[in-house]
């Protein structure tokens, strides 16, 4: 954990709780956590909370809260919890976009979809244009600070009525800094979802 860092704050059922930072060394233990926004009696309302980083290289760690003073909150890690965890937070989000065939797809032109929900890890949408299982395309992901076309394939197809189809995908090919825009897009639904 690096001091003056920015992390998300989950309780038990990863169930967003508020934003946090850092305020001991790294390798501190117990951990004193500043929880931003006056979010701190969502937070001290629970036992056990994960906290999540923005950055890939810091895995997710369960903690145990001991106590509190004023906006600070000391917690004691429990356990290291595996990096998948950050890759399957799922947050229901609603947006309007679209996917592009690659250049080896059976179709062309685009297709309008709408979101389901997004994680680090995939999407998943709504659409009229049939698709495969395993195909691979683009598709336009808005809710980031500027919109990203990401690379992803389908890994479950369900049929609805009216000629619609419920896809949940995977995204492949991603570089690093499209993982960083994506986790902070999920982080940032998170938080506003658990607001309304």
């Amino acid at each position: 954990m690096t001091a003056n860092h920015t992390y998300l704050i989950l309780d038990s059922q990863n169930h967003a709780l508020a934003n946090g930072e850092m305020a001991s060394p790294p390798g501190a233990s117990p951990i004193r956590l500043n929880v931003l926004n006056n979010k701190v009696d969502d937070v001290m309302s629970h036992e056990i909370i994960t906290l999540f980083s923005a950055s890939s290289e810091e895995l997710p760690i369960q903690c145990r809260i001991l106590r509190q003073r004023g906006d600070t909150v000391l917690v004691e890690k429990i356990a290291t919890l595996d990096p998948e965890v950050r890759r399957n937070l799922r947050v229901p989000v609603k947006f309007d976009s679209y996917i592009y065939p690659l250049p080896t797809s059976s179709w062309s032109g685009r297709a309008a979809v709408q979101s389901l929900d997004l994680s680090c890890g995939g999407i998943a949408f709504y659409s009229d244009r049939p698709l495969e299982l395993h195909e691979q395309m683009e598709i336009v992901i808005t809710p980031t600070e500027e919109p990203l076309i990401l690379h992803c394939e389908i890994l479950r197809r369900q049929e609805l009525q009216n000629d619609r189809f419920m896809y949940a995908t995977k995204f492949v090919d991603m570089c690093e800094d499209e993982e960083v825009v994506v986790r902070e897009a999920v982080f940032s639904l998170q938080l506003q979802s658990r607001d309304a």
